[in-house]
């Protein structure tokens, strides 16, 4: 999708259809769609600009409370997503899972319980499993 169309090509077309013509026309002439000339004119007579509407998403309702969040993982650094969401409950932030993901990734923090080293060395034998000899072989 591509961005808005430049705000001198507006005011050209709201200048031609204030100097009489029909937006229709004007539409023609610069070879813009119809229903955005009438949307450029009726949002210069409405509010006298002819610049762009601002594009984006929302902000999320989690903003209004980041230093509280952030403390709270200053504080329990070892929360998981889960217990994070019941501890902003607690506190009366409402707060949910996938929101909270796009929190903390927003903010560039990331949750993790424990470095991925630590869990690469666990042993599935036991500690009295005989290990297998230099000339052992699978059968």
């Amino acid at each position: 999708m591509r961005g808005p169309y430049p705000g001198e090509l507006r005011v050209r077309v709201i200048r031609f259809v204030e100097g009489g013509a029909s937006r229709r026309e004007a539409a023609d002439q610069f070879d813009v769609s119809v229903s955005s000339a009438i949307r450029w004119v009726q949002r210069f007579r409405d509010d006298g600009t002819s610049e762009p509407m601002p594009r984006g998403g929302s902000t999320s309702p989690l903003e209004k409370y980041s230093e509280r969040i952030l403390a709270l993982i200053r504080e329990q650094p070892d929360l998981t997503l889960d217990e994070m969401v019941l501890a902003l409950r607690k506190r009366r932030i409402p707060a949910s899972r996938s929101a909270l993901s796009r929190f903390f990734a927003r903010h560039g923090i990331t949750v993790k319980k424990k470095p991925a080293g630590g869990r690469a060395e666990a042993s599935r034998r036991g500690s009295g499993a005989p290990t297998l000899g230099p000339r052992a072989r699978l059968v």
